[in-house]
């Protein structure tokens, strides 16, 4: 039987904490043993701090589990971050020098040069960033890993596809958000019915950079980023769950829509426990990927792509989804320590 690495999760109860809790439960390689919130909730048992809002209940290997504070020591070998930026930078760094491995979902490290910004199945190379982020942060054991932005995941592994065969020259991108993106309670329900918000508060640049260092290459200890420019527009809709994407983009190498179609659907899967069998789903069925329909493929881990076309002004266009609490985020982070383990990196 293989080694169970005990795990703990910084900001337990918010929605992305409770999507990590739910994924870990059975989870084969990782045992929760540690949950950490805010101050109101710590020193509580989970079930009695946490307002629990994912389907089902509270899985039983955590509820009686009680809260601590988010600082270090926890009684845990892994350190899974669901923090808000506010707090995450200097949290993170806290358990990292403390010899963690902190593996985040927050924003806050994800453009530092010396971190690892990780899709498993693209970039997983650039975990060769962590020796030179111990020596640059005095950090022993530990350091910190990051996952993207939960829009981000859903264009890039079909960027990355293309940009391996034909070179990427350019992009629009175009998001359509669901309302779960921004936690709970979210936005007001007011505001969301009925409506399309155009525009979610530091969003666009994120998604407009964070691709370029994904799909960049590590040269001599440093990423150098993929040469190509995204121009975004985020929207807020709604839907609870789900993050779509409208892509246009132009390559440096000309393609036959069937060579594009190819080059994305053959994108390798890895084989770790949370791997899809599909990394990448492209469907023929013109309506489709619909949010509802599609957005737990794969357990929620396959990103789903359609409507793949010859655009009039770009290259070529397609629409991209992805589950944007899974894959978007503690899907996403859980994958990638599963790719530490498999790295033997831890």
């Amino acid at each position: 039987m293989s080694k169970k690495y005990r795990v703990g999760i910084l900001g337990a109860t918010g929605t992305v904490g409770q999507r990590f809790a739910q994924l870990l439960e059975n989870h084969p390689q990782f045992e929760v043993t540690a949950l950490a919130a805010s101050d109101r909730s710590a020193g509580k048992p989970f079930s009695e701090a946490c307002a629990w809002k994912l389907a089902g209940s509270i899985p039983e290997n955590v509820k009686n589990i009680v809260v601590q504070p988010i600082e270090p020591p926890l009684d845990c070998d892994i350190v899974f971050s669901s923090l808000p930026s506010s707090i995450a930078r200097d949290t993170e760094e806290a358990f990292a020098r403390a010899g963690y491995p902190v593996i985040s979902n927050s924003s806050s490290y994800r453009m530092d040069e010396d971190v690892p910004l990780l899709i498993a199945e693209i970039n997983y190379d650039h975990l060769g960033l962590i020796e030179k982020q111990r020596a640059n942060r005095g950090f022993t054991k530990g350091f910190i890993v990051t996952n993207p932005n939960c829009a981000v995941i859903s264009f890039a592994p079909p960027l990355a596809a293309l940009h391996r065969k034909f070179g990427v020259e350019s992009a629009i991108i175009t998001t359509m958000q669901a309302v779960s993106g921004a936690g709970y309670p979210g936005v007001a329900s007011l505001d969301i019915m009925d409506n399309v918000i155009p525009y979610i508060a530091g969003e666009e640049p994120k998604v407009e950079i964070e691709a370029q260092k994904i799909i960049g290459d590590l040269v001599d200890g440093a990423i150098v980023k993929a040469d190509f420019t995204v121009s975004a527009q985020c929207f807020r809709v709604n839907v609870i769950d789900g993050h779509m994407a409208s892509v246009r983009v132009n390559l440096k190498q000309a393609s036959t829509l069937e060579g594009v179609v190819d080059s994305i659907r053959t994108f390798p899967s890895l084989d770790l426990h949370s791997s899809p069998e599909r990394f990448i789903e492209v469907t023929d069925e013109p309506s489709r990927p619909q949010t509802r329909l599609d957005r737990d493929n794969g357990n929620g881990m396959t990103i789903t792509v359609g409507r793949v076309f010859p655009d009039n002004i770009y290259d070529y266009r397609f629409v991209a989804l992805s589950h944007n609490t899974v894959r978007g985020a503690a899907g996403s982070a859980i994958l990638n320590a599963e790719l530490l383990i498999d790295k033997r990196v831890i």
